[in-house]
């Protein structure tokens, strides 16, 4: 079974994407900061990271960044859910080094399916 970090300050959206990862039979580990991101990081390996990018204290763009510079999670696909709309935004998370990037309202359904679409280009990759 494929495991899934989500990180999400708001803990209802951060309910709302578990509950529809673990639906479409990811096993999810959820936290809200991102201190605790980079900590459960180091601790356990995920085939997937969703990641908000407004987070409180360490924020989804450091933590971005922290988790391509470590080599255990370099490969790890990252998908930024962020209210972060603008064109700017979208080109500086992925340029941080997200892999896609879905914008705040968001469908659970869309986001499903982009978190299969990631790992099946991670699998194809090799």
């Amino acid at each position: 079974m494929e495991s899934v970090l989500v990180v999400e300050d708001e803990s209802a959206i951060r309910e709302m994407v578990s509950y529809n990862l673990s639906r479409a039979g990811y096993r999810v580990a959820a936290v809200g900061t991102g201190e605790l991101a980079l900590a459960v990081a180091e601790l356990q390996s995920f085939d997937i990271v969703v990641l908000d990018g407004l987070l409180p204290g360490v924020d989804g763009s450091v933590v971005c960044r922290e988790l391509r510079n470590n080599p255990k999670n370099r490969a790890v696909p990252i998908i930024m859910l962020t209210a972060l709309s603008r064109e700017s935004d979208v080109v500086s998370g992925l340029k941080e080094g997200a892999d896609d990037y879905v914008t705040k309202p968001f469908s659970p359904k869309v986001l499903v399916a982009r978190v299969q679409a990631a790992l099946r280009q991670k699998q194809e990759d090799y």
